[in-house]
């Protein structure tokens, strides 16, 4: 293991765009298995060509500011997806309400019966059942 180590200085190594780009190689891969299409297997063996340039690049300012851009693109992505699947996890117990003042979310405990809400953002108050 110690060749990989000595092998691996001054190169750039695995970030998140390189871990991203080999999940979708592996995804289109399964699909091209399933489908039998050659084009889609080689655009995804191109994928990850690519994916491991990335990672035993030696250019790791151009790899950084490729990682740097490709986050700007997915944060937006990742935050609402981890938004809608804690709002699933929460479903059971907690009921979501819009603001119709601010548009607001709000999230109030489920099982309490009619409840006054004081949205924290606007202190506009209403009635709601949960």
């Amino acid at each position: 293991m110690n060749w990989f180590r000595r092998m691996m200085i001054g190169r750039y190594g695995v970030d998140q765009l390189s871990n991203a780009m080999f999940l979708l190689s592996i995804i289109l891969l399964l699909i091209s298995s399933l489908i039998g299409s050659v084009i889609i297997n080689t655009f995804a063996m191109i994928i990850l060509i690519l994916s491991y340039a990335r990672v035993f690049s030696k250019n790791i300012n151009k790899r950084r500011e490729e990682n740097m851009r490709f986050l700007k693109w997915w944060s937006p992505i990742s935050i609402k997806l981890m938004q809608s699947l804690n709002r699933i996890k929460g479903y059971k117990t907690y009921r979501y309400f819009k603001c119709s003042k601010c548009g607001q979310k709000l999230r109030v405990p489920r099982g309490k019966g009619r409840i006054r809400i004081t949205c924290p953002k606007c202190k506009n108050e209403f009635t709601k059942n949960t």
